[in-house]
């Protein structure tokens, strides 16, 4: 069961060598249980957002003095004549662990909307384990993976979508990732999907209206502007979906395959891109054996880069394994980076090549432009049927075209045009995917002139999809689920 009534604590930064780290503290007994091992001000007594220099301590043992000087922990015996005598109170004595900032935030102004204090002390695992420690001594409880957030979820500073958002964050690797993240936790999906909620209460309430009272107004048929509002709800949802691949490409990242014959420059190409000496290059073909792989970003989207082997018939064993690995890569790809050598006519293999990418996306590098071109591509452009397709000279020799070759890749991987309101966590896209399915069959019986009772079944089950997304239909399992993917202490 969800506990929002105990304390937790964590160390909210990652373990390592760092200047600082932060354990944080939330719950109703945050700020007693802060104070029990903090030396300086009174943290119970002072005010949220506030910040307050001391020292992090842990009550070492109580000692007490008698009245002949011996020391006993906890209580006082005295040996003097007369027998046991009072004792002044004990003493406590404290450790200290670390000098540390403490940063009161009350509720519900903090991250939980409960008491957080964040205690900042020298980073590594030894400080931040230590100040843990005492707290955990002092009464809290250590939280589980998530918790912090799954408390900002339950107590409603964020719905499920932004809360999901913080561990995409936290995780993002590029540029068009952090951005998709950031503009998910400012709630810009949320919103979207909340102007579509409204339209589908509106739209079920107005047919069940006309179920319990047909005789009033006039039949239960779904009136025109009802149904109109289904499509367009219908059409939201899918302008969200159609954005799908490109947030997921945004959140994971893609693969594009360098492919081609052996020797046209495609591991010398690689090299240039990569901005490094990864991929072995000799004037002989068959050099390349073994897949060999680097990551790159591409307008935001992390580009892993794979260099394969020359695809050809025949060769050793060796070789024959590398083209097999580099069929595998070509069929696993988002995007295609099939490299020409320009310099020499085009052969079989290369209008097989074609064929076989008819239709991906593809980016046609005309390679070793510094020398005289004979290649005739126009028949490649034909042959590769009319899928996203580019063209670009390039010299991996010199380094000409491969600003072009990069922008045309960055064109291939474009979304729909801005990042607001794009899907990429997969659990939203089927959620979204099954609403838009109950709202087509809505549409389709609302048409039909079915009973209202059908189109206000369908209405629901899209309402009770979406409001998985937000969090407004969420069960204990799911929320398990998808919190216990997130870091401890976040």
């Amino acid at each position: 069961m969800l506990d929002l009534d105990d304390t937790i604590a964590a160390v909210a930064t990652a373990i390592g060598a760092a200047g600082l780290a932060v354990v944080r503290v939330s719950g109703s007994s945050a700020l007693a249980i802060a104070e029990a091992v903090f030396e300086g001000a009174r943290l119970s007594q002072v005010p949220g957002g506030t910040l307050h220099h001391g020292w992090a301590a842990r009550p070492e043992a109580t000692e007490v003095a008698g009245v002949d000087g011996h020391v006993a922990a906890g209580h006082l015996v005295s040996t003097a004549p007369g027998g046991p005598t009072a004792a002044a109170p004990a003493r406590v004595i404290r450790v200290r662990l670390d000098e540390v900032v403490a940063a009161v935030f009350r509720a519900p102004r903090s991250y939980t909307r409960q008491d957080v204090v964040e205690f900042s002390c020298h980073g590594g695992a030894l400080s931040a384990g230590r100040v843990l420690a005492a707290l955990l001594a002092a009464g809290a409880r250590q939280a589980r993976p998530g918790e912090f957030t799954l408390r900002a979820f339950l107590n409603g500073r964020l719905d499920l979508a932004q809360a999901e958002a913080v561990a995409d964050l936290i995780h993002a690797e590029t540029e068009g990732a952090h951005a998709l993240a950031l503009g998910q936790l400012r709630g810009e999906l949320s919103r979207q999907l909340a102007t579509i909620c409204e339209a589908l209460r509106d739209a079920a309430a107005e047919v069940e209206a006309r179920v319990d009272f047909a005789e009033d107004v006039g039949g239960v048929e779904v009136p025109g502007h009802v149904i109109d509002r289904i499509a367009g709800a219908g059409c939201a949802l899918t302008a969200l979906l159609d954005g799908a691949a490109y947030g997921r490409a945004l959140r994971e990242g893609v693969r594009v395959a360098l492919v081609g014959r052996p020797n046209v420059g495609k591991s010398s190409l690689f090299n240039v891109l990569v901005g490094e000496r990864r991929a072995i290059v000799t004037p002989h073909a068959g050099t390349t054996r073994d897949l060999v792989s680097e990551a790159i970003e591409v307008a935001g989207v992390r580009v892993t880069l794979a260099d394969t082997a020359g695809l050809r018939e025949g060769g050793n064993q060796a070789e024959s394994e590398g083209v097999a690995r580099a069929r595998t890569a070509l069929e696993e790809s988002a995007v295609v980076l099939w490299v020409v050598d320009a310099s020499v006519p085009l052969d079989e293999e290369d209008c097989r090549m074609a064929a076989r990418l008819a239709g991906r996306r593809v980016i046609l590098a005309l390679n070793k432009c510094d020398l005289p071109r004979t290649a005739e591509v126009r028949a490649l452009d034909e042959a590769l049927g009319g899928g996203p397709f580019a063209a670009v000279a390039t010299s991996a020799i010199r380094g000409d075209g491969i600003s072009e070759l990069r922008s045309a890749l960055g064109r291939l991987l474009a979304g729909p045009g801005g990042l607001a309101g794009v899907v990429a966590n997969p659990r939203h896209v089927e959620a979204l995917g099954r609403a838009r399915g109950a709202l087509e069959r809505a549409h389709a019986a609302a048409v039909d002139g079915a009973p209202g009772e059908i189109v206000s079944l369908e209405l629901r089950e899209a309402l009770q999809a979406l409001g998985e997304v937000t969090g407004e239909t969420v069960d204990e399992d799911l929320l398990e689920r998808i919190f216990s993917r997130f870091c401890i202490g976040k």
